[in-house]
Parts: structure tokens; C-alpha cells; sequence
């Protein structure tokens, strides 16, 4: 896989009104990104259960579910809690409208009409937030196999230093063999990228 294609994030653009949602792609299409959008509250959910994204940008005033409903129910599932919001409202919210976002789990909140400058730079900062966040989960799993093969050669070792020292049974110290090096096989595979075909 390539530099640029693991690079590539998904953002969820959520607007009942078709044009909000041809303007916010506009805008962000010049980040390069995957736009995926949603018309409802329960459209997005559904979205966001089916794949990771990296920002979700949702309108407030929506038929059905509003945006602080929406952005609730993402906040209470484990599978979204993590993923940040921004929310868009009106030229003219109410007073309380920040309040409830932030109080919600809105990242962050944004008034029509959008900034495009504004937007884009805001969008790059939890782009790069969610890069860096997938590029420690994956050393961390490659420590963890690290560890794991240092355990097993640790365990190698001292299985080999009670055969030198005979304080164990021949056939039991061969079956700890076997199995530590069936292990370590394994761990050596799983880490390992696999080979082209021919």
C-alpha cells in the first residue's frame, strides 16, 4: 500500500439540504480526502457503524434528528466515541447553541456561512490528529509482537540452559521446544509482510 493511499482518511459530511452539502465538498475537496455524506441523523450513524472516519462535520438543525442528537448518540458508542465533531449552525443560533455542543462532545462549532479558509484548516488539524493517532496504534502493535518474540526466545534460552544443566525429562523439554518454536514461527509470520505471487 502506498504513502498516499494510507494517508487517505474518510470525512462524514451530515446536511439535510443537498446545496450545504455540494458547498462543503467544495470546500474540502481540495484536502484530497474521501467525502462521504449523510442527510439525517440516522443516515449518519449508520455511516459511521460501517466505517472509521476521521471527522464528522453535522449540521444542527435537521428534520428527525438534530445535530446534538446525532452527535450524543456517536459520543455513547464505543466503535465513535473517539471520532470528533464539528458542528455547523445558522448565522443566527441561539444563545445556548455552543453550550450544548461542547456539552454533547462537539469538538468544535462552526457558523454559516462557512469560512472555506477556515474550515480547511480546522479539518487538516483533525486529519493529521487522526494520522498520527493510527500511526501510534500500529507501532504499538508491532512492539507488541516485538515483546512477545523476545518472551519467546527468553523462554527458548532457558528451556536450552536445564537441558545443559538435565534438571527436567528429555521428552518434556523437547515438547517445550516444539512449542515456543511453533510459537515463534507464528509471530515471525504474522509480522512479516507477505510474499508477491508469482
Amino acid at each position: 500500500m502506498s504513502a498516499a493511499a494510507t494517508d487517505l482518511c474518510s470525512i462524514l459530511i451530515v446536511d439535510d439540504m443537498e446545496e450545504n452539502l455540494l458547498a462543503f465538498e467544495a470546500v474540502l475537496g481540495p484536502l484530497h480526502q474521501r467525502l462521504v455524506r449523510a442527510s439525517s441523523g440516522e443516515e449518519a450513524l449508520k455511516a459511521m457503524l460501517r466505517e472509521e472516519f476521521a471527522l464528522v462535520l453535522l449540521d444542527v438543525v435537521m428534520p428527525g434528528m438534530d445535530g446534538f442528537e446525532t452527535a450524543a448518540t456517536i459520543k455513547r458508542l464505543d466503535q465513535t466515541k473517539d471520532v470528533p465533531i464539528i458542528l455547523v449552525t445558522g448565522a443566527n443560533p441561539d444563545a445556548d447553541y455552543t453550550y450544548r455542543g461542547y456539552a454533547v462532545g462537539a469538538a468544535d462549532f462552526l457558523n454559516k456561512p462557512i469560512d472555506p479558509w477556515v474550515l480547511r484548516t480546522k479539518a487538516n488539524v483533525f486529519l493529521e490528529l487522526h494520522r498520527k493517532n493510527r500511526q501510534l496504534a500500529e507501532a504499538a502493535a508491532e512492539v507488541g509482537e516485538g515483546e512477545r518474540v523476545v518472551e519467546a526466545v527468553a523462554e527458548l534460552n532457558r528451556i536450552e540452559l536445564r537441558i545443559r544443566e538435565s534438571s527436567a525429562p528429555a521428552a518434556e523439554l523437547a515438547d517445550q521446544v516444539a512449542a515456543v518454536g511453533r510459537d515463534l514461527a507464528r509471530l515471525r509470520r504474522a509480522s512479516s509482510p507477505p510474499r508477491p505471487s508469482p
